[in-house]
Formats: C-alpha cells, sequence, structure tokens
C-alpha cells in the first residue's frame, strides 16, 4: 500500500429519475500508484466518465455515491501533523472537496471550449486557480502560469497568457487546459478523452506530452477513452468496462495478448487492421444495455455468445483469474474456448 495513492472499492453511482434509477456506475474496484497510467476504455455510455467525476466529487444531487462505495484517497490535506493517510472521498462534504479537487487531483475534460470561459483570458483563468489553492500572490502565480505554459509547449507564453480562448487553435486549447490541471502539481490527473477532438497528429503530440509531463510531475495518471490503439500507447494497466460494469482489469500486454472477457475479445476483434484485407467490420451484435433499473445479472448477457444458464441466474464477482488479472464472468475465454465471433484474428498471428 506505500505506493498506492488511490484504492476505490466497490464504487457505485446511481441517478434517480421519473421511471426509476440510473445504474451509472455499478461496483467498480481499482488502485492507482505514483507515476501509473491507468486506462479505462469502454463504449460510449458504459459509465467511463461518470466513474471519474464520483472520484473527484462531481455527482450533483440527486445523483448519489452508495453508502458501500469507498474512494480512498493518500492525502496530507486534513492531517494535523502533516502525515499522509487515506482519506475516503466517497463521505467527504463538498465544502472540504475543495481543498483536493483541482489542488490534489486534476482533470482534463474532452472539449477544451466547453473548459475554458471564452469571456476571461488564460491569464485570468490559470491565475485564479492558483492563487485560490496556494498560497501566493497573483504576481507568483502569473509567473508559475507561464512557466506552465511553456511546459505544455505554447510558444511565447509571456505574451499569449493574455489572449482569450478563441485566439487559440484545438491543439493549443487542450494544451492550455492541461495547463490549468497542473497547475497546483496535483498527485493524480484524471484526462477525458481530451485527443478525441484533435487530428491525428496533434493527437499523437499531446499524447507524447502527458507521457512527458507525467515523469516530470511525478504524478498517477487516469486516462479515460473508447480508443484502444490510444490506451496501447499510454496505459501500464486497463479497467475495460461495459453498461456501467467493470468487465475485465489487467496490464496493457495481457489485454491484447490474451483478453478473457468475451466482451474484451469481441471489442478487440471490431478493430479494423491495415495489414488484414476484409470486405466488412465485425461489429457486436446487438445494442448497449438500458441502464434504467438493470436486473442483477452481467450486463453484456444479451449480447455474449458464451451465456449460460447460470449467467441468466447469478450476478458474476470480479474474480483474480490469474495473477493481477481480474474479470467478471462465469465462462472466460481461454485458449481452448472455441471462437464464436466471425474474422476473429488470433492474437498469435496479430502480434
Amino acid at each position: 500500500m506505500n505506493d498506492i495513492i488511490l484504492d476505490v472499492r466497490n464504487m457505485s453511482t446511481h441517478f434517480p429519475v421519473a421511471e426509476g434509477t440510473v445504474k451509472a456506475v455499478n461496483q467498480l474496484s481499482f488502485t492507482l500508484s505514483k507515476n501509473e497510467t491507468l486506462g479505462i476504455v469502454g463504449e460510449t455510455g458504459s459509465g467511463k466518465s461518470v466513474a471519474m467525476k464520483s472520484v473527484m466529487g462531481m455527482i450533483k444531487s440527486p445523483g448519489y455515491i452508495t453508502k458501500e462505495s469507498q474512494i480512498l484517497f493518500k492525502t496530507n490535506e486534513f492531517s494535523k501533523d502533516g502525515k499522509e493517510e487515506f482519506v475516503d472521498l466517497a463521505k467527504l462534504k463538498q465544502k472540504d472537496f475543495t481543498r483536493i479537487r483541482g489542488k490534489h487531483i486534476g482533470m482534463v475534460f474532452q472539449d477544451p471550449m466547453s473548459s475554458l470561459n471564452p469571456m476571461f483570458t488564460i491569464a485570468d483563468q490559470m491565475i485564479e486557480t492558483i492563487v485560490f489553492h496556494q498560497n501566493v500572490s497573483i504576481e507568483e502565480a502569473r509567473e508559475r502560469a507561464i512557466k506552465l505554459l511553456d511546459d505544455v509547449g505554447i510558444a511565447n507564453p509571456a505574451e499569449r497568457i493574455d489572449d482569450f480562448p478563441f485566439q487559440f487553435s484545438g491543439g493549443q486549447r487542450q494544451r492550455v487546459v492541461i495547463a490549468i490541471g497542473l497547475s497546483c502539481n496535483p498527485e493524480i490527473l484524471i484526462a477525458d478523452e481530451p485527443t478525441t477532438a484533435l487530428d491525428v497528429t496533434i493527437q499523437a503530440q499531446i499524447l507524447e506530452l502527458m507521457k512527458d509531463l507525467q515523469k516530470e510531475y511525478d504524478m498517477g495518471m487516469i486516462y479515460i477513452t473508447h480508443d484502444l490503439s490510444v490506451i496501447a500507447e499510454v496505459a501500464d494497466k486497463v479497467i475495460v468496462m461495459y453498461g456501467g460494469t467493470q468487465m475485465e482489469m489487467t496490464d496493457i500486454y495481457t489485454l491484447f495478448e490474451k483478453p478473457r472477457h468475451p466482451y474484451t475479445h469481441a471489442l478487440l476483434s471490431c478493430i479494423p487492421r491495415h495489414d488484414i484485407k476484409v470486405d466488412l467490420l465485425n461489429p457486436i451484435k446487438g445494442q448497449p444495455p438500458v441502464m434504467l433499473d438493470p436486473p442483477p445479472l452481467c450486463p453484456f448477457l444479451p449480447r455474449c455468445p458464451y451465456a449460460t444458464d447460470k449467467c441468466r441466474k447469478e450476478w458474476p464477482e470480479l474474480t483474480e483469474v490469474e495473477e493481477n488479472h481480474y474479470i467478471r464472468c462465469f465462462n472466460p475465454i481461454s485458449d481452448t474456448t472455441p471462437v464464436h465471433y466471425d474474422d476473429v484474428i488470433d492474437k498469435k498471428e496479430a502480434l
């Protein structure tokens, strides 16, 4: 536990609506260590962003995190003697969360234009964050903001800091948002699909930048995306989510070489390859689940070709099938399991 800075246990996030309860995240568990990058991947609506907003204390009423949830974060923010200890963020009051959010856990959102206020200069927005969390003057905060802009690759930062967001390109705005996320030197940076709206060249630059900044600032990072190629580039370990549920968790190499959950297996088979020509893509048949009061069963059940009678009666627990490889399934994929998906590439041949 010495290197672990975030320990999430059985976290569930629900949203009451007129028709019932939307169970957006169900029993998510993981740990994050210093200098480690955790990738969270899944289809749109799988609960990735809601999970991280839960960690950040950004779930607004009537939404709530269930009582059995634990979000243990290692910090000295509330310690009288300055000693680091685990604090349960799931039980933290909102007024206390302002001492964590931004200062100890930073977040980079998907759309930089919605993250930046178009009515204020970059200087206004960066200096406000630094002054709020750090015991520094406005002049000192401005100097730090200029250095951060330089760190993320903004040319002429001393001049550009007084520009408005519309005066920056999309890639530059995303760099500014990353700089704001790093402004208080957080222990964890959460990046919610920060390269989705960027072209491939700029995306590669941003990914490389974030890897360099992680080493420089000595922080853990959580990277949310639906793009498995991005996960392969940045992550040390991966959580695969579907229907608000954690389906598989393992290191990045094992995920691509030996996926054990049928959903992960199917997800990888959907990826088009430049080295193999096919006439048709191989999508997963069926539709994603509706999370409004879902039954206590595997959410992938209606689309899974490996489902059995046990799957239709019981909820599978997250189980370690081999060292540091966890899945939530009664019928994991193995080397001897017959493949039911058409045109699935043999993983040994593909690699």
